[in-house]
């Protein structure tokens, strides 16, 4: 497989040049400081189940391989399917399980894997002592089951599930059986859409009503892909057994969730349903949602959804009628949903925003109101009969509330525990710790009228996650535990017995990789380690990482992760080439914007697309230096944002040259998606950098007319932002050399291959130096080994050659 390797018509040292402008490449790898930190053996995921017993170690390749990607792929309304093994194209699979008693020493193998072991959708029983899997062999998908008793694994179907629209597997409530999705029989042969005879043009047609819909990819073509669509997404539901005896549990249908009530008596289905759109994605198709018994029988149609091609404008705006349609949890049989009180209309000035409805089985009583929102609803953590915990949130002002309610008590209005601006790190009061109830669904953990909160700990001082007793009566707050490192950082996983006062915790350091302790809040003991995972960057132990914080000329305190060669003399200070790299991100306050989320104690994990790795070249490195792009009142984030970028650039430049490391001529700025949109706009509008790396971005923001990114406005209520913040608008202006990369199947919305293409084209038709990489079958995330040890070279070379030798 050849890169498609576009290269500007200059002279470029390091690079060959090709009349044509064009490279032939292979894949090329890295140099062998960087080779090293890419090429390792991932450390397991872990699992934990709800009894805080066992633990599952999942084991997984780092990458994937160009060959894998290479796989037949259908793109169609949002999904990516192998049409060979009907999962997607995009999943990454586990190859090896292990597990173990938290208190034993060393984790066991799992018995009865399948040789080439490609597995996914693990998904626990009821009772926690089974763990159904899916296993994708070259012909499709197998289910399997894992019994954690013995820690054996069987198949129990050939390779005939349906995973194409996600998990096909839910579990009876005896945990005896499992409801598959399978293919069905005789289904129809898939059509070729390359070498079909078109029957007549593809039309689409405009009512006249808005249709103010995002960008969006992977869409809906043509007849041809309406009938592959239809095919691949139908299945049959099935009951399996424990010893692999399958039986027709419903006829096929294009099945897009199943879900059983918790006392297991009920199962409530949603399928999709034509007309197709070719503007907006599957979930926007119609829907019907249904309630069957466990023999199949409909015992009450829920609702029935329209397709959803238009909205009402705005990032708050929902559609009418039902939606959120799930089952209480502390109940047997209670289904319960939402509706917009708006019309879905944030524009419209109303008390409530949204309302929740319940209906207890068997579903033909009266329909019951328990509580109404100030904001769009968020999601619901129920408790018991007494109590119940549910946010909102209204993204133009950035407000979330936490309400607590009486499920059992109708019409009373709820009890506002925390309204705060969801941007606020430091005010985070944490997220409620759930544990399973007798149904085996999860709920709030409760003892008493207490209930607990777990939090990251974010302040001024620092990071210190914390366990919150609350009291959910009178909403006072106690205590429990407060991490005290200062030189590490813990992370409270769970709180596995109250009354013991035993917490599951995580530790780590820059250079010791997380594991996992019980500690005891009661006992004046060392926590005592459930996992002993090695390090596996330890070429990169000695490096030395700071989070430094500054200010941006206009006061405002910004943040970034530092760090220096392994080496580096702190004395002497050699000014070095740095690179910075970074992603903007919107607030409506400066107080919120100047919060600092970094933590010099976090484990230093170089993913494929860190700058981290160029530490070992000589390097400076700023991580995740803070771009926040603020609009506070009236004013959008947007009206400024070429202005903020260059203030948020020049001070953090200004605060590492200020420590004495940094070489200002040799500075280079790089970013992802829409740091690649913010790596192009500083390059053009700002002489700070000697270079710049581009990934995956968008530089045209006329190509994404109805909003990008947090921008609500579309393009012809604000022209001048959209035409003022697009990079190839001003492509005659930019001077400054820079690589820009792209997926060739990038999938992400308003990310499109053709704006990085476009881009290219411009710079090179003005003559700025710029080179172009295409990485095939890549989405918006790179995944396969070869793709990105030739992205790290490209980069490499990049900064070798316009960065760190500039001047030579």
């Amino acid at each position: 497989m050849k890169l498609k390797l576009f290269l500007s018509s200059f002279l470029c040292a390091g690079f060959a040049l090709w009349g044509s402008a064009q490279e032939n490449l292979t894949y090329q790898k890295p140099p062998e400081e960087i080779l090293k930190l890419v090429d390792i053996q991932r450390p397991p995921s872990v699992r934990i189940d709800n009894n805080k017993e066992n633990m599952l170690l999942f084991y997984r390749n780092s990458y994937k391989s160009i060959a894998e990607l290479s796989e037949d792929e259908l793109r169609l309304a949002g999904l990516r399917i192998n049409p060979k093994t009907n999962i997607s194209s995009r999943a990454v699979f586990i190859n090896n399980v292990k597990y173990k008693k938290l208190g034993d020493p060393e984790p066991k193998q799992v018995s009865g894997l399948p040789d080439n072991a490609r597995l996914s959708y693990f998904t626990t029983s009821p009772d926690d002592k089974k763990v159904a899997f899916t296993n994708t062999t070259t012909t499709g998908v197998e289910i399997w089951v894992l019994d954690m008793e013995s820690g054996a694994a069987k198949k129990l179907t050939g390779a005939s599930a349906n995973a194409n629209m996600g998990n096909p597997i839910s579990w009876f409530r005896d945990g005896k059986s499992l409801l598959v999705r399978m293919l069905p029989e005789h289904r129809p042969e898939l059509i070729n859409t390359e070498q079909a005879t078109p029957t007549g043009p593809t039309v689409t047609v405009s009512s006249g009503i808005l249709a103010q819909n995002r960008t969006y990819q992977d869409l809906l073509k043509s007849k041809e892909d309406e009938f592959n669509f239809e095919a691949l997404t139908t299945s049959e539901l099935h009951r399996v057994d424990l010893d692999g005896n399958t039986s027709l549990w419903k006829e096929k249908a294009m099945y897009a969730g199943e879900s059983f009530s918790p006392d297991g008596n009920y199962v409530m289905v949603t399928t999709l349903h034509r007309p197709f759109s070719y503007i907006v994605p599957l979930y926007r198709f119609p829907t019907h949602t249904v309630i069957y018994n466990l023999d199949g029988k409909l015992i009450k149609s829920v609702e029935e959804t329209p397709l959803i091609e238009d909205m009402p404008k705005g990032f708050m705006a929902t559609h009418e009628g039902k939606r959120n349609i799930s089952w209480r949890a502390d109940k047997p049989a209670t289904v319960f949903w939402v509706e917009a009180l708006d019309g879905g209309d944030p524009e419209k000035e109303v008390p409530f925003r949204d309302e929740v409805f319940t209906l207890d089985a068997p579903f033909n009583g009266k329909v019951k109101s328990l509580v109404k929102t100030i904001n769009r609803f968020s999601d619901i953590t129920w408790g018991n009969d007494r109590v119940a915990v549910l946010t909102d949130r209204w993204w133009n002002d950035r407000n979330t509330k936490t309400y607590v309610f009486n499920p059992s008590q109708t019409g009373k209005k709820a009890k506002v525990l925390f309204d705060r601006n969801y941007q606020d790190k430091y005010s985070d009061p944490g997220a409620f710790e759930t544990e399973k109830n007798a149904y085996g669904r999860y709920v709030l953990k409760m003892e008493g009228n207490n209930a607990f909160l777990i939090g990251d700990g974010y302040s001024e001082k620092g990071q210190f996650p914390f366990l919150d007793e609350i009291n959910l009566s009178n909403f006072k707050k106690n205590r429990l535990y407060e991490s005290q490192f200062t030189d590490k950082l813990e992370k409270i996983r769970a709180l596995i017995d109250a009354k013991k006062g035993e917490v599951l915790v995580s530790i780590e350091s820059k250079n010791e990789y997380p594991n996992y302790y019980i500690r005891n809040l009661k006992k004046r003991i060392a926590p005592i380690a459930v996992t002993n995972f090695e390090n596996p960057f330890q070429s990169i132990e000695d490096v030395h990482k700071e989070v430094i914080t500054y200010k941006r000329d206009d006061g405002l305190e910004l943040s970034g992760t530092l760090y220096l060669p392994a080496g580096y003399d702190m004395n002497k200070k050699e000014k070095l080439p740095m690179i910075l790299w970074a992603y903007p991100r919107e607030y409506k306050d400066k107080s919120s914007a100047a919060q600092t989320t970094s933590n010099p104690n976090s484990f230093t994990f170089p993913s494929y697309g860190s700058p981290v790795f160029w530490v070992t070249r000589g390097y400076v490195v700023l991580d995740g230096a803070a771009f926040p792009i603020i609009g506070e009142g009236d004013k959008e984030p947007n009206d400024t944002f070429r202005e903020q970028l260059v203030a948020n650039a020049k001070a953090a430049i200004d605060a590492v040259d200020e420590l004495g490391y940094v070489d200002r001529k040799r500075v280079a700025v790089g970013g992802h998606s829409y740091g690649a949109f913010m790596t192009a706009n500083l390059l053009t509008h700002s002489d700070l950098f000697a270079a710049g790396i581009a990934r995956s971005g968008a530089y045209n923001r006329t190509l994404t007319p109805f909003g990008f990114q947090s921008e609500e406005r579309n393009y012809w209520e604000a022209p001048e932002i959209y035409n003022g913040m697009s990079p190839f608008m001003h492509a005659d202006k930019m001077k400054t050399p820079l690589l820009l990369i792209h997926g060739e199947a990038d999938n992400n919305s308003g990310t499109y291959p053709m704006q990085s293409e476009r881009y290219f084209n411009a710079l090179k038709g003005f003559g700025a130096p710029a080179r172009l990489v295409m990485l095939p079958k890549e989405s918006h995330g790179y995944a396969a080994l070869e793709s990105i040890l030739h992205v790290l070279w490209e980069q490499d070379q990049w900064l070798e050659t316009y960065v760190k030798n500039k001047d030579k």
